[in-house]
């Protein structure tokens, strides 16, 4: 009794579904559009080695860090979206991290289940473009006034001003603050009934 095993069922065209990812790195401040070039190709060349794609690479120009991070104050931000498998993520890092320019990145999954042939990518969007960097016109801060030991004015938040700058506290007229007896109400001098 032998019965033939019914054939596995025939696949025309292989989908290969991938991930999303964004992924934000800062370069330093001083670094030059040559430098920026090479990271980001460098950067262009590990999602190709890794059979992903770059959908979208945008240059944000330089911004302020929220805290310093290797004495640097500011920094270069550069935006990439791309999609591909398992270890293409790993690989942008490690290049990343071999980059001196690089002093941060971020990567995170942005779509779980993402089909590479229906990926629609427009050229001009994968390339960092030109890569204007405005020179640096706010200048540091001195360590005093970091610290909040220079008068920083009027102007300055409450928070922020010296103790004898505050506007002194002014009581209402009717509050009697020394307990010498109570303001009168509308019953008349006690206030009303005594209890």
């Amino acid at each position: 009794m032998n019965e033939p095993t019914p054939a596995a069922p025939e696949r025309s065209a292989r989908v290969v579904h991938a991930k999303e990812y964004e992924t934000i790195y800062i370069l330093r401040s001083d670094v030059d559009v040559e430098a920026a070039e090479r990271v980001q190709a460098r950067v262009a060349d590990a999602v190709e080695r890794e059979q992903g794609k770059l959908v979208k690479v945008e240059a944000w120009g330089r911004r302020r860090l929220a805290y310093p991070i290797g004495k640097q104050r500011r920094g270069v931000y550069v935006y990439l979206k791309y999609v591909g498998g398992g270890g293409l993520v790993a690989e942008v890092e490690r290049n990343l991290k071999l980059q001196d320019p690089v002093v941060k990145f971020l990567t995170v999954q942005t779509a779980d289940e993402v089909d590479l042939d229906l990926v629609q990518i427009d050229p001009d969007e994968t390339k960092l473009g030109k890569f204007e960097l405005a020179p640096e016109d706010e200048k540091e801060e001195s360590r005093e006034k970091q610290l909040g030991l220079i008068d920083l004015g009027p102007d300055a938040p409450r928070s922020m001003r010296h103790i004898e700058e505050v506007d002194e506290f002014e009581p209402p007229e009717d509050l009697d603050l020394e307990g010498k007896g109570k303001p009168e109400g509308p019953a008349g001098p006690a206030g009303g009934e005594e209890i």
